[in-house]
């Protein structure tokens, strides 16, 4: 593969720690609250040029989200090439694995309504491929596994993709954690809660 030119490197370094930047600051204040001002001099630039790479606060949080689909598709894949798992197996460790980066603090928050955020992403034809994709196979997972009787088959399909991307921003997390516990005790306590209450009768 041929090494990009020395400009379009530093350009590149520059527009990943601005990324890193936003997520932080998304995952610790939200979008409603984050402003151009804070990514800039959380990154250590001007605004100026903060502009230069993202025209909008909604073209920021687009590309965050960007970065944690393609980090899930990533681990989608670690948990296919895995041996030994079934569908139900398979969407506990994707749903584990994205309450660890929640517990993080590596999760963006985003407002569940706002128009022009919402306009924004699905407009962006990376975010919606991305989406598109993950939401895919993780339907493909929990369509095998209620066919199994791993998970109960009167609650439609697309209930379950819903139920299970919540846990991303899911508020009892939070709220356990400031409360003393650790991270791998919440997350068996919300596993449980979640998959206990989809499992098949």
């Amino acid at each position: 593969m041929a090494r990009l030119p020395f400009s379009q490197q530093v350009r590149q370094a520059r527009e990943d720690a601005i990324v890193d930047a936003v997520n932080r600051l998304l995952a610790g204040k939200g979008f409603d609250l984050m402003t151009m001002d804070e990514v800039a001099a959380e990154v250590g630039i001007a605004k100026a040029s903060l502009y230069k790479h993202f025209d909008s606060k909604e073209a920021l949080a687009a590309a965050a989200m960007k970065r944690l689909l393609s980090r899930a598709r990533v681990e989608l894949d670690r948990v296919e090439a895995t041996t030994g798992l079934d569908p139900l197996a398979r969407l506990q460790a994707v749903v584990r694995w994205t309450m660890g980066v929640q517990l993080a603090g590596e999760m963006p928050s985003l407002p569940s309504q706002n128009s022009s955020l919402r306009t924004a992403l699905m407009a962006d034809m990376d975010y919606m491929t991305l989406l598109l994709g993950v939401s895919e196979r993780l339907s493909g997972w929990i369509l095998q596994a209620q066919a199994a009787g791993q998970l109960g088959a009167t609650v439609p399909p697309e209930v379950v993709l819903y139920t299970l991307f919540a846990r991303a921003c899911d508020p009892v997390l939070a709220v356990l954690k400031a409360g003393g516990h650790p991270d791998e005790r919440i997350i068996d306590w919300v596993m449980a809660t979640t998959f206990d209450g989809l499992r098949a009768r």
